[in-house]
């Protein structure tokens, strides 16, 4: 004869008001004694919850999110023995000696489920440690789960039996106390199926509900070894431990490991997150070494430049122009008394491209759906300077002679170097040049300076033999290399630019109208 049976949240240890946070079984199911019915979770422990009898799942109880606590209903089961015994967990009474004298007691590896040779990743505790009844000793894991070892008596650990890397079954010795307990605390010690169960972390995926999103209601898998607590918290913050570097032992994830990979997510826009980090090493062990502080004008522009690369596909496209028309101009110039650098005549020669190409004087907006275009010109130049790199603003330049321009470089030049730059000096252009002529090199890849969208380097020019269809001809030519968003500008479009640019830069006339 068939009857209901209900099922009640066992007593689960030192625990109350515990969340649930996976249900294992639907109504229609059968199940047999010891299937795992439901997960709970503390903020110390997640851990799965068997049923003491067998049947045919006739009611569930509880929902995800539900807090309960011991002798709560769970489910109802079907079953077909009337009589059918309900194994529970008898409390063992309290027998304490009447002996004075310290007991070594040995604590053994309890009943922790499905699970052979199972890992020691965390040794949790030291010879001489003092510990309560219930405290954390060791950390165990499978390919399913991870698990904290609790101490059934407390006492001082007088040895320790097991090592990182041991495989342990049930029963096996993990260390020895020096215990006041006497002869009940030793009894109890050697019967693991009877104490409080192993706080366990399992590593299956939960079942999202409806209103949680796939991301952050998984459980992260893969190597990453983690207590329960972080586990929760990597849940929580919606966190993949699989990409998180672990700094503790074995590489296990720590809660500032958990709170380091969110914060640099959050300085990095968003991206670069899954960047593993770069090994520490003591360099002194090889040789003589010394410790220079970095400018703040390092640092910043370090953390800008590193969300710029981290957050913009580049393209870089590279070009040669001949500049012997421009430099004749300049020489000219010279000899008048006027000195005129070259970087302005690029100066111009980019504010009239950015004319035919807007989208080169343009930035995305906070969506990244919509372009902003500028309808002003202003560019920043890259200055190198004794304390770093800076990027001041030269505004306006469509409305400036080469000669204005030349005024206002040199001035702006001079305050970089002697450290005279205000914050609005660097803010608001649209365009950057970073021209490397006057130290040399043949080519390199700028960066493009978010939020723009393109920056054109300038290498240093030399006179190259260039075939004009019937001879070769010494010819001075000016190596130039655009990098830009490739959301925002394609192959063609920075091919046109480029031939335009340096069309431009060929015919001083169209620098000069």
């Amino acid at each position: 004869m068939s009857s209901i049976k209900n099922i009640e949240l066992p007593d689960i240890g030192d625990f109350d008001e515990v969340e649930v946070i996976e249900i294992l079984v639907s109504v229609g199911d059968k199940i047999e004694v010891d299937d795992s019915i439901i997960t709970l979770e503390s903020d110390k422990a997640s851990m799965e919850i068997p049923t003491p009898s067998a049947g045919i799942v006739s009611s569930i109880n509880v929902n995800i999110g539900d807090k309960i606590k011991q002798g709560d209903v769970v489910l109802g089961i079907e079953s077909d023995q009337a009589g059918d015994e309900k194994t529970e967990k008898t409390e063992k009474t309290e027998n304490k000696s009447s002996e004075s004298e310290s007991k070594i007691v040995p604590v053994v590896v309890p009943d922790i489920g499905d699970f052979d040779a199972v890992e020691v990743i965390e040794i949790l505790v030291n010879v001489g440690d003092e510990l309560n009844e219930e405290d954390s000793i060791i950390t165990l894991e499978s390919d399913k789960a991870s698990m904290e070892i609790p101490t059934p008596v407390a006492g001082k650990v007088s040895s320790l039996k097991v090592s990182l890397g041991d495989k342990l079954n049930l029963g096996d010795l993990i260390l020895e106390l020096e215990s006041a307990g006497g002869e009940n605390a030793t009894s109890e010690s050697v019967e693991p199926a009877e104490r409080t169960p192993a706080k366990q972390a399992s590593v299956a995926t939960p079942a999202a509900s409806p209103s949680t999103n796939e991301s952050t209601s998984k459980t992260p898998k893969g190597d990453s070894h983690a207590s329960p607590s972080i586990r929760k918290l990597a849940r929580e913050l919606g966190v993949d431990l699989s990409k998180v570097s672990g700094t503790g032992q074995k590489n296990r994830v720590l809660d500032g490991d958990i709170k380091g990979y969110v914060k640099q997510i959050i300085t990095s826009g968003g991206s670069g997150s899954a960047i593993p980090k770069v090994p520490v090493i003591d360099f002194s062990k090889f040789g003589e070494t010394e410790i220079q502080p970095l400018s703040r004008i390092n640092k910043l522009s370090g953390k800008h430049l590193t969300a710029c690369w981290l957050n913009i596909p580049h393209v870089t496209q590279f070009d040669e122009v001949n500049i012997d028309q421009m430099e004749a101009f300049r020489q000219e110039q010279k000899a008048k008394g006027v000195k005129l650098t070259p970087l302005v005549f690029i100066m111009k020669a980019v504010i009239q491209a950015l004319k035919q190409h807007p989208r080169f004087n343009s930035s995305l907006d906070e969506s990244g759906e919509n372009l902003i275009i500028k309808k002003y010109f202003n560019l920043g130049i890259a200055m190198d300077t004794p304390n770093g790199l800076v990027v001041p603003v030269i505004r306006d330049v469509d409305q400036k002679s080469l000669t204005d321009l030349a005024t206002e470089l040199a001035e702006t030049s001079a305050n970089a170097r002697e450290g005279k730059l205000k914050p609005g000096d660097m803010q608001g252009a649209g365009f950057t040049i970073s021209s490397l002529g006057g130290i040399g090199g043949t080519q390199f890849t700028p960066i493009v300076n978010a939020p723009e969208v393109a920056i054109l380097g300038v290498s240093r020019s030399q006179t190259k033999p260039v075939w004009d269809g019937k001879n070769f001809v010494p010819t001075l030519v000016l190596p130039l290399a655009l990098s830009y968003d490739h959301r925002v500008i394609d192959g063609a479009q920075g091919g046109r630019f480029m031939a335009n640019l340096n069309s431009i830069l060929q015919d001083i006339r169209e620098i000069l109208l």
